[in-house]
């Protein structure tokens, strides 16, 4: 059975960091194209930051340019998302999504939440002072 699970959300407070992992099984994650998403009470999924199959290739939301970092350890089957200089604004559930693909889906731009086949059950980050 194909699984994704987050783990890496918490509290923290303005101006500091918490690094996501998105942890699959079930499939080799050097076939799969991964996205992170995030979702604020009240508000839409909102797509946050991709990375290619290989690795190659990755994109962010303009509100997280620079202070966000995808990365992926294929060995470890495992993606992360580092986030640093974090704000009040990066408040919600994270959820990592995944597609079976080689494409380079993050070339343009994230994918929209429609595209991704599986997901996980999602962590929350919170941040307040």
């Amino acid at each position: 059975q194909l699984q994704l699970v987050e783990s890496g959300g918490g509290l923290v407070q303005p101006g500091g960091s918490l690094r996501l992992s998105c942890a699959a099984s079930g499939f080799r994650l050097d076939y799969v194209h991964i996205g992170w998403f995030r979702q604020a009470p009240g508000k839409e999924r909102e797509g946050v930051s991709c990375i290619s199959s290989s690795g190659g290739t990755t994109n962010y939301a303009d509100s997280v340019k620079g202070r966000f970092t995808i990365s992926r350890d294929n060995a470890k089957n495992t993606v992360y998302l580092q986030m640093n200089s974090l704000k009040p604004e990066d408040t919600a559930v994270y959820y990592c999504a995944a597609v079976e693909t080689l494409a380079s889906l993050c070339l343009t731009g994230i994918p929209t939440r429609y595209e991704y086949d599986y997901w996980g059950q999602g962590t929350q980050v919170t941040v307040s002072s």
